[in-house]
C-alpha cells in the first residue's frame, strides 16, 4: 500500500467517525485531534518507560497501546495533510529523501536537485525533523 492510498482509506474512516459523533472537521479540529493523539502517545510512552504510573496495565498491554497510539498519530497526520492539500510523498521527498545520497535520482522529478540545492543553502532550516 502506498501513502496516497493509505491516506484515502484513513480519510474514509475519519469521515465516518466524524459523522457518527457529529464532529465538524475544520482546521482547528485537525490540529487539536493530532495534539490529542500525541498526548495519548506521550502518556503510554511514559508508562512503558517507567516514568508514569502503569494504571494496572501489563507490559504487553502497554506495548500494544504504544503501537496503536503511533498508528493514531500517523493517521491524524495523514488526514490533516490531506485536509490542507499537502502531498506528503512530495514533501518527504523534498525534506528528507533529498539527503539520501545512496538513493538514485528520479529523472521525472527535477525539483529534487533544486530542493537539495535550496536546502543546502539554508542548513539552519534543516534539522532532520
Amino acid at each position: 500500500m502506498n501513502l496516497r492510498q493509505l491516506t484515502e482509506e484513513v480519510e474514509a474512516v475519519s469521515k465516518l467517525y466524524a459523522a457518527k459523533h457529529g464532529i465538524e472537521r475544520d482546521d482547528t479540529w485537525f490540529l487539536l485531534k493530532l495534539q490529542e493523539e500525541i498526548g495519548e502517545l506521550t502518556q503510554v510512552f511514559l508508562m512503558r518507560s517507567g516514568q508514569a504510573r502503569r494504571k494496572g496495565r501489563s507490559a504487553d498491554g502497554l506495548e500494544a497501546q504504544f503501537r496503536a497510539e503511533l498508528a493514531d498519530v500517523l493517521c491524524q497526520v495523514l488526514v490533516m495533510a490531506r485536509h490542507h492539500g499537502v502531498d506528503l510523498e512530495t514533501e518527504i521527498e523534498r525534506k528528507w529523501l533529498v539527503w539520501n545520497t545512496a538513493r538514485p535520482s528520479v529523472p521525472s522529478r527535477p525539483e529534487t536537485s533544486a530542493a537539495r540545492t535550496e536546502l543546502q543553502a539554508a542548513p539552519s532550516d534543516v534539522d532532520g525533523t
